[in-house]
């Protein structure tokens, strides 16, 4: 084993008042990460360039050194949820959400309050695809929690807008965006025009579909969020164009985005199939999944690392208290992969070690935003020069990197 990069989804923050004006972090007691941090080089970079508000997707392919706009997110979900796909095929990634109405189009939840069961997305989904009526074939596929993936079986074009307010050209859109825009053709072909017109009637016939399916009327009942609206973004055409990187490497695959980037840049995969949500404890649900995660991390690792060069590791839990204004639960994923996770590494040796985020997910705006991402890059034998850690403070402090230069420089060097 030559290296191991790390990717703690979103983990990078902003002080938060509950945590007396640290972000999780600084917050998070982390011995095992700071004693990688101790012998480390403590950067910062930004993902993609400098003001830009990254999504998971190109963040991730930035980092991993290509350009996020040939990786439309939708594509590469599709890609490692298994879904066959012709040429030509125009695919989103979706949320189920809930909105006001038609006449509105405000968002009132985009993930329908994280209590949507799997049975529940699977019935829905089943409802849209036998009721709503299109020119053309389609598919609406439910993958993890609130997420899906739309289908458009044709030729078409990927150059239209997003139905999702909050996310356009594959980044994120800084600041309070809940109201769904339309899709509209970014040029004049025939197939654009097709290709918007399609998705906006897709989602009007969709809601109609979802806002009175006996399901929707039970959670109204309970008083949960109606999981009634598509939010699609993020189209990708078929096929995608896979890539390899330098060395022999293996990833962690258990989200339908992670697996579809493992597969891009042809790595081995050890996948496993995100267990089923099905309570209504969403943050109960994720730890459990966490706490699966870190054990097939190190058991990834531990077993290959004989013949294996690189490893990659994600672990998406960091990321989605930030969205939820949770930022004690984000300390908890911290320390939870602190002692899993980098405590197994700590008993290893001469290896590489990159730590860093894909983006910046703020518990203050519940979102993503532009602020670089610490970046931690240990090298088995660095001596001990340094009370560092890896934190946002701390990684401004160091040299700034550019995302698309990261693995060359470290990793690879």
């Amino acid at each position: 084993m030559k290296g191991v990069f790390v990717i703690l989804d979103g983990v990078a923050d902003e002080p938060c008042t509950v945590l007396k004006n640290k972000t999780p972090l600084e917050s998070a007691r982390t011995p095992n990460l700071d004693f990688f941090a101790n012998s480390a080089a403590i950067d910062h970079c930004f993902p993609i360039a400098q003001g830009i508000a990254p999504q998971s997707s190109s963040g991730l392919i930035s980092l991993f050194g290509a350009d996020f706009r040939d990786y439309p997110r939708g594509l590469l979900e599709a890609v490692g949820a298994g879904v066959k796909l012709d040429e030509g095929d125009l695919v989103f990634r979706c949320n189920f959400s809930t909105i006001e109405n038609l006449n509105t189009l405000k968002i009132v939840d985009r993930r329908v309050g994280r209590t949507l069961t799997t049975t529940e997305a699977y019935d829905l989904a089943q409802a849209v695809n036998a009721k709503v009526s299109l020119p053309f074939k389609f598919e609406l596929i439910p993958t993890v929690g609130h997420r899906a993936i739309l289908i458009f079986k044709g030729t078409f074009s990927s150059k239209i807008s997003n139905v999702d307010p909050s996310y356009e050209f594959g980044l994120s859109v800084e600041g309070e965006n809940n109201v769904v825009k339309m899709s509209k053709p970014y040029e004049e072909s025939n197939k654009a025009k097709l290709s918007a017109d399609l998705l906006n009637t897709f989602v009007r016939k969709s809601y109609v579909v979802l806002e009175n399916h006996p399901i929707n009327a039970l959670r109204k009942k309970k008083g949960f969020f109606p999981a009634n609206f598509i939010l699609c973004r993020d189209p990708g055409s078929a096929p995608l164009v896979y890539r390899k990187l330098n060395g022999s490497w293996m990833g962690l695959g258990y989200m339908p985005l992670e697996i579809g980037v493992i597969k891009l840049f042809e790595m081995r995969s050890l996948s496993f199939i995100y267990p089923k949500m099905e309570g209504i404890d969403f943050y109960q649900h994720a730890e459990e999944v966490l706490g699966n995660v870190i054990k097939k991390a190190v058991e990834m690792i531990d077993k290959n690392k004989d013949f294996i060069d690189y490893f990659y590791v994600h672990f998406k839990e960091t990321d989605l208290p930030g969205h939820d204004n949770k930022p004690v639960q984000k300390v908890k994923f911290i320390e939870m992969i602190d002692n899993g996770f980098f405590g197994y590494l700590r008993g290893l040796n001469n290896f590489k070690l990159l730590v860093t985020a894909d983006h910046t997910t703020s518990c203050r705006t519940k979102n993503h935003t532009s602020h670089p991402v610490p970046v931690l890059f240990y090298q088995s034998g660095s001596p001990k020069d340094s009370k560092k850690r890896f934190t946002e403070k701390d990684g401004l402090m160091g040299k700034q990197i550019t995302g698309r230069q990261l693995l060359q420089k470290t990793l690879f060097s």
